[in-house]
């Protein structure tokens, strides 16, 4: 079995933990993001959450939809979509050796990409900016998994 130090020396691994830190960091933000837009827009889910007398005419006003919220919301969802499987694809690319520059360019552009779609949602920019971001971060997970299907494969 591979110890910890191991694994430590393995510099895909360890630039792996930065990078995947970096991109859960950034999706956690994203719950930041949504409390903050919720509280200064008095728009909650659910009725427990005002913070106000819960009378039926506060929660009419306040447990309600809103368009800013809701677009942080699917900046979220996407960000639970797209990096969930980075890093469990990251993490058996990152132990399988890979070429340590190969590895760094694959990480690097996903967590770029990923910044670069929650900012083209919050802002939000013209299309094709998120779907190309949503993209490119796509073909480098798919990328990393054909990489680890091609040069792994015990079928």
């Amino acid at each position: 079995m591979t110890e910890y130090s191991q694994m430590m020396d393995n510099e895909a691994f360890s630039a792996f933990t930065t990078y995947g830190t970096i991109v859960l960091s950034k999706m956690m933000m994203m719950s930041v993001i949504t409390s903050f837009f919720r509280v200064t827009r008095k728009v909650f889910e659910n009725p427990e959450d005002i913070m106000v007398s819960k009378t039926e005419e506060n929660i009419k006003k306040f447990v309600r939809r809103d368009d800013k919220v809701d677009r942080v919301l699917r900046a979220h969802w996407n960000d639970l979509e797209n990096i969930v499987p980075f890093l469990g694809i990251g993490l058996l690319y990152s132990l399988s050796n890979p070429d340590i520059t190969t590895a760094l360019w694959h990480f690097r552009i996903f967590v770029a990409a990923r910044i670069y779609h929650s900012i083209s949602y919050l802002k939000p920019l013209p299309q094709p900016n998120r779907g190309l971001s949503w993209f490119v971060g796509y073909i480098v997970t798919f990328s990393m998994a054909y990489r680890l299907l091609k040069d792994k494969l015990y079928l």
